[in-house]
């Protein structure tokens, strides 16, 4: 009996809280009148009464009880104070060694190349965003069924231009992430990437930039399917790689952005040891550059990875990396360091990477800079006050190895703080 009258009141007050207050009404009208019947006719009843004044009790008392709990409870009807922009949706990236493809795209999007695309941010979606802001990225799976580079690049071009390569005044990178080892025919199928980069959303909202720039945003996923047209089902004619989208979001708020100034100081260099390096067989490279307001609270953004996966590659080995300003140093930090094992489920193609079976902390942290579906990490560096002229930004790997002349570090920084 006790078991019962549970049910009953669990059902009934899940049903309770779905409905409105007229709903609510109705059913204690309902449920009166039937006490009113069971008064006069409860000779007829003497089999089931000791269930039914339970349940009419339970469902009155229970209804009452949520009535009164909506009205403290009522939800907010406002609005949502989330912004959502979806910038590219599953756009279609294609092999990047093949032909340029000339498949038409939609809502002012641009194919530069066939792993790159370009579509100009409107500043009344830039209006609407708050201190808070958030870059989601979604990868789903293709053709391409290795891990691969993705970029999400920021360009200022001055008002009314057309994109193009030679119209860009300022680039930065603002989020670099690596794909997973996927088979498009398996589940999870795609792979989310989440940024909080507050600090372009103060940038952007600038007035000083935005009456004079557009602002521009490119999507880079470079791959290719040579292996995939052999190993996936239903990839053998196909050259398309993976599906990218890209949102962003800000939740409202009140606080008020004291006005900003950035500098770029280096987008996407690939330092070696070689070409790319001020000392021949040396990863080091001096960035010279010039700021021109006096900075509060300026931060470097700094974007690096490690990449060569032959044999001894500097992709499986961990470095010190050396980070100077002005000739002294702010930072030193070893890539990777933690387990790639939260990403497996996402790396749905057999690959070296993983294995067959999980490894432990150790095993990871041994050797791996990067996880394949991970995203890769946007170092802050807080620089304090710092004043108008010439700086230097210095980075430097004195152990990289770069065996037979392979393997890059792509290098991307920028400075931004509060301009007086």
């Amino acid at each position: 009996m006790l078991f019962h009258l549970q049910m009953i009141k669990i059902i009934l007050n899940i049903i309770s809280k779905k409905i409105n207050y007229l709903a609510h009404i109705l059913i204690f009208l309902l449920l009166s009148s039937l006490v009113k019947l069971f008064l006069i006719f409860k000779k007829y009843f003497n089999i089931v009464k000791n269930l039914f004044i339970p349940f009419i009790l339970s469902a009155l008392l229970i209804i009452t009880t949520n009535c009164k709990d909506n009205e403290v409870n009522k939800p907010d009807t406002k609005l949502s104070d989330t912004s959502v922009t979806t910038h590219f949706d599953d756009i279609l990236f294609y092999d990047g060694y093949a032909e340029q493809v000339d498949y038409p795209t939609t809502d002012g999007t641009i194919r530069i190349a066939n792993y790159k695309y370009v579509k100009k941010l409107s500043y009344g979606i830039v209006e609407k965003w708050n201190n808070n802001l958030t870059l989601e990225v979604i990868v789903k799976a293709g053709c391409d069924n290795y891990d691969r580079i993705g970029n999400v690049f920021l360009s200022f071009i001055d008002k009314g231009k057309d994109y193009s390569k030679s119209n860009i005044v300022k680039r930065i990178e603002v989020a670099r992430f690596i794909t997973p080892f996927m088979d498009k025919n398996k589940l999870p199928n795609k792979k989310p990437y989440y940024f909080q980069i507050d600090n372009i959303a103060r940038l952007l909202k600038e007035k000083e930039y935005s009456q004079k720039y557009d602002y521009w945003i490119e999507f880079d996923i470079f791959g290719t399917t040579s292996a995939g047209k052999r190993q996936i089902t239903g990839c053998a004619d196909k050259n398309f790689t993976f599906f990218g989208t890209l949102k962003f979001k800000s939740i409202k708020d009140s606080l008020e952005s004291p006005k900003q100034y950035f500098q770029d100081i280096s987008t996407y260099y690939s330092l070696n040891n070689s070409n790319n390096s001020d000392e021949e067989g040396r990863a080091i490279k001096t960035f010279n550059f010039e700021i021109e307001k006096n900075i509060k609270s300026a931060n470097v953004y700094l974007i690096t990875s490690n990449h060569g996966a032959n044999e001894n590659g500097e992709e499986y080995v961990r470095r010190e990396h050396y980070i100077y300003f002005d000739g002294n140093l702010i930072a030193k930090y070893k890539p990777g360091g933690k387990s790639c094992e939260p990403f497996r489920k996402y790396n749905t193609q057999g690959n070296g990477i993983y294995g067959p079976k999980p490894r432990t902390d150790k095993d990871w942290t041994d050797w791996n800079n990067w996880c394949p579906g991970d995203k890769i990490p946007i170092r802050v560096y807080n620089l304090g006050n710092v004043a108008k002229g010439n700086h230097t930004f210095k980075i430097d790997v004195p152990d990289a190895k770069f065996v037979n002349g392979e393997g890059y570090f792509p290098v991307s920084a920028y400075i931004q703080g509060d301009a007086e």
